[in-house]
């Protein structure tokens, strides 16, 4: 009896550790520990800097743009100007040179009065009056019910 009783207490012994070693082994598996979570924290904070890269390049990027934009515009002025003023100097033709001052420029969009007399196309539209109803009434379109004299001879089926 005393041998079943060490067999059994080896059994034990193995199985208690075959146990511990399982329980370790799969602990390690799904559980990822702190090292896990300074990764994905490091890998994080690298990304937040990348993105706070990219976002200065843009901002250095349309600022450039906007001063080259600017530049652009006042070259094409000063060429204006220059073409302006030789046309009025060597010109006889008096519509040409007031046409072509140079102390009137006229390189905006003047939209008070269109010379052209193109307008932009409207996503609305315009009300003939101050008292109708503009298109984004409720009940705009709708009529409040039949008109006295119409004929609902059509409305019955045949």
């Amino acid at each position: 009896m005393n041998e079943g009783y060490s067999d059994l207490l080896l059994v034990g012994v193995v199985a208690l550790l075959l146990g511990i070693g399982l329980g370790l082994i799969i602990s390690r598996v799904f559980n990822k520990g702190p090292t896990h979570s300074r990764r994905v924290s490091q890998k994080m904070d690298e990304l937040q800097n990348e993105h706070t890269r990219y976002q200065a390049q843009v901002n250095e990027h349309f600022m450039e743009t906007a001063h080259r934009m600017r530049r652009l515009n006042d070259s094409y002025r000063d060429m204006y100007e220059h073409l302006a003023q030789g046309a009025v100097r060597l010109s006889n033709d008096e519509e040409l040179r007031e046409m072509l001052d140079p102390h009137d420029l006229k390189l905006g969009y003047n939209r008070s009065a269109p010379e052209s007399g193109f307008e932009p196309p409207r996503d609305y539209a315009p009300k003939s009056g101050p008292r109708e109803k503009g298109t984004l009434a409720e009940d705009f379109g709708f009529e409040r019910g039949p008109k006295p004299n119409q004929d609902h001879s059509l409305d019955r089926p045949v």
